[in-house]
């Protein structure tokens, strides 16, 4: 089985891109010896995924890829976007996070949004990126237990429940990331 490092600590990412890439030996941080977090300081999501992608690279020589991932709500002008997981706060608290998105389209109509999630895989061959996004919209309240961040206030296009309502198998075969994931899995079928 091929292995390949992702640039996460995040155990639902990894989990998640586990069960997306079964053809595959996903490691994280941790299984890569990596304890230090890796510094976002790019102002888009494709520059963060390749910040974090190219350190992984750096420090294992191993063929490497990280995602990052914004959520994108229109009438916020898209934001929250490359600040979604520090929404709220350099704390990272989903709850904060979905409560202040709450909070800030509570007189909003338009609750149109976005998932967008930005892979970059870095090898010997160079680096190359893969897009996936999922529309939707956001609900009025937090709604299901399932899946992790802003999924129990996001509800995509064509379905009447969050993210954190749909089952697990529904969710990877619809999210921005798991289409982002089929992208780079294709590319690498193809170069690998």
């Amino acid at each position: 089985m091929k292995s390949l490092i992702f640039a996460t600590s995040n155990k639902h990412k990894l989990e998640e891109l586990k069960a997306i890439l079964p053809d595959y030996q996903i490691l994280g941080l941790v299984d890569a010896g990596i304890i230090e977090e890796i510094p976002e300081t790019g102002d888009t999501l494709e520059e963060n995924a390749i910040i974090k992608a190219q350190y992984l690279f750096d420090k294992t020589g191993w063929p490497s890829f990280a995602e990052d991932t914004g959520l994108e709500v229109t009438a916020l002008a898209g934001a929250p976007g490359v600040h979604t997981a520090r929404y709220a706060g350099d704390q990272r608290d989903p709850e904060a996070n979905m409560d202040l998105l709450l909070q800030n389209l509570k007189n909003s109509a338009n609750r149109s949004a976005r998932f967008r999630t930005v892979i970059a895989y870095i090898s010997d061959q160079g680096t190359m990126l893969f897009e996936g996004q999922v529309r939707g919209h956001i609900a009025l309240e937090k709604s299901g237990n399932g899946g992790f961040g802003y999924d129990p206030v996001f509800i995509p296009d064509g379905h009447t429940k969050t993210f954190a309502e749909l089952s697990k198998g529904v969710k990877n075969n619809i999210s921005h990331r798991a289409l982002a994931v089929q992208s780079l899995m294709i590319y690498l079928h193809q170069h690998i």
